[in-house]
């Protein structure tokens, strides 16, 4: 029976509930998990300074030698001091051009750099779902030369009508020879550089740790999860996945974001 040492799992709706909480049966499976010495990453398109109250309540928080990755595989961080390990920045000329196709389209945009997010044409649904995550941000203001001289982690765009994400997805994909594209959360498209997602960065911590994709377990629901399940040993989806996920996947937990990733730590690591 394969021992595995890190628990990677994406955060909304498939740790977190649609309001952004976690279940208490997540946060105990969690800590039994940390208390037997299994590493627990949470993998986010986010940044890692807005999931610091996350790794509050799962005991965690500014931790030697427990790790974040955010972005989408876009920077990893050790927990204490928010210590960047890992960092995949997008090129200056890519993340201008990405944001001058996507500003073509009816959408808002979110520039990430490696410590802030700003928003252009900010939208009233948009806001009210980062609220329910707690994302800080500025409203943009200028153009996008401000950014030249900043880390810019990825650049995204919202609308809940799947057919103007898809036609930005097109536009972007079609001007590029290489660039990494994904859906996630049901309204957002993001876009990192070719070759950064969340399975590249995970790997990437565990040469550093010592630890193997086989010795991997990720967790995740979403398009932008596939890049990290498919190259884990041990690839789970939650009940609400995408079909796309769950056919990736090699457990599909009976339960959804209140309690999938309880399941997956009950069965694979806590079943002895």
């Amino acid at each position: 029976m394969t021992v595995y040492k890190i628990i990677t799992s994406d955060l909304d709706e498939t740790l977190l509930r649609q309001d952004g909480s976690i279940s208490p049966a997540n946060v105990e499976a969690i800590k039994r998990a940390t208390q037997r010495g299994v590493k627990f990453v949470p993998n986010t398109g986010r940044s890692f300074l807005s999931v610091q109250n996350l790794l509050k309540q799962l005991h965690l928080y500014q931790q030697p030698n427990q790790y974040v990755v955010s972005y989408n595989g876009g920077v990893v961080v050790e927990n204490q001091g928010n210590q960047v390990v890992v960092s995949n920045a997008m090129p200056y000329d890519e993340a201008a051009q990405v944001f001058a196709i996507m500003r073509q389209f009816d959408v808002d945009i979110h520039v990430y750099t490696l410590d802030h997010l700003y928003i252009d044409r900010l939208r009233a649904d948009d806001q009210a779902y980062l609220a329910t995550r707690g994302v800080q941000f500025t409203e943009m203001v200028g153009d996008f030369t401000q950014f030249k001289n900043q880390q810019i982690m990825k650049v995204i765009c919202m609308n809940p009508d799947l057919k103007v994400r898809q036609a930005v997805y097109q536009a972007v994909t079609q001007a590029f020879t290489q660039i990494n594209c994904t859906y996630s959360s049901g309204i957002y498209m993001e876009v990192n550089h070719a070759g950064v997602d969340k399975g590249n960065a995970i790997l990437a911590l565990g040469r550093k740790l010592g630890v193997t994709a086989a010795e991997i377990i990720a967790i995740g629901d979403n398009a932008n999860d596939l890049g990290m399940l498919t190259k884990v040993g041990m690839p789970v989806s939650v009940a609400n996945g995408i079909p796309e996920v769950q056919r990736v996947a090699k457990l599909v937990t009976p339960h959804d974001y209140e309690r999938g990733v309880a399941d997956a730590i009950e069965q694979l690591v806590l079943s002895d």
